[in-house]
């Protein structure tokens, strides 16, 4: 089996999963569909399958500060196709998300056929957006996009790191999650502070929830 036939379903709800799972597996049959519950399963799923076929990752990931787990995946693994998914499908999140590399975007909410010709569309290399929206419209602002781009040169293991450290993990904590030396996490975070612009956890913590979602709606239940 290659990696062209995995499939990836990001999304922390069983239940949810359980039900992109199936209908995944009528769309796709000769697909295997691997899952994550969370940012950190995400990166070592795609990690372990960087020819992945298609990634389905909901947008309010644990671990993940909004957009950040799609600014992750185009990054280090723009050859796979992400469909974003989200209860939260105003026009404004679904334009940050297009902004940010997404390849589609589909509402939690949505039916299951609207469910279906996204996940084919996608999966076939087009692009699915609701046609509702108009992503020629630029969404995001000048200091989001600086902020994804500094995201975006930080290397893997200090994606991970930036990500502990706005969870307000201290150094030991982080170093024994990835199981490295103290020492190691001080220079990564030498990096991501100089990367980011920032100098402190604090002003680095602020930075990544820039990429957070806005509004009543913005964690999906």
């Amino acid at each position: 089996m290659s990696d062209a036939d995995i499939v990836i379903i990001a999304d922390d709800h069983p239940l949810f999963r359980a039900a992109l799972s199936d209908t995944l597996g009528r769309e796709l049959p000769k697909a295997t569909l691997v899952e994550a519950a969370d940012f950190n399963q995400l990166q070592h799923q795609v990690e372990n399958h960087p020819q992945a076929s298609l990634a389905v990752v909901d947008l309010y990931m644990p671990g993940a500060h909004g957009f950040s787990s799609l600014i992750f995946l185009t990054a280090h693994f723009p050859q796979i196709p992400v469909l974003m998914i989200s209860a939260n499908d105003s026009d404004d999140i679904v334009r940050r998300a297009a902004d940010h590399g997404a390849t589609g975007f589909l509402s939690k909410s949505a039916d299951a056929e609207s469910i279906r010709r996204a996940i084919k569309a996608v999966a076939g290399g087009q692009m699915s957006f609701p046609e509702h929206v108009d992503l020629s419209i630029p969404e995001i602002s000048d200091e989001e996009s600086n902020i994804a781009e500094a995201l975006a040169s930080l290397t893997p293991q200090q994606f991970r790191v930036a990500t502990m450290l706005s969870q307000g993990l201290l150094n030991k904590q982080i170093a024994y999650e990835l199981q490295v030396t103290e020492a190691t996490i001080k220079a990564h975070i030498t990096e991501i502070f100089k990367k980011l612009g920032v100098h402190s956890r604090t002003q680095a913590a602020l930075a990544l929830g820039k990429l957070d979602l806005a509004g009543p709606g913005d964690q999906d239940t």
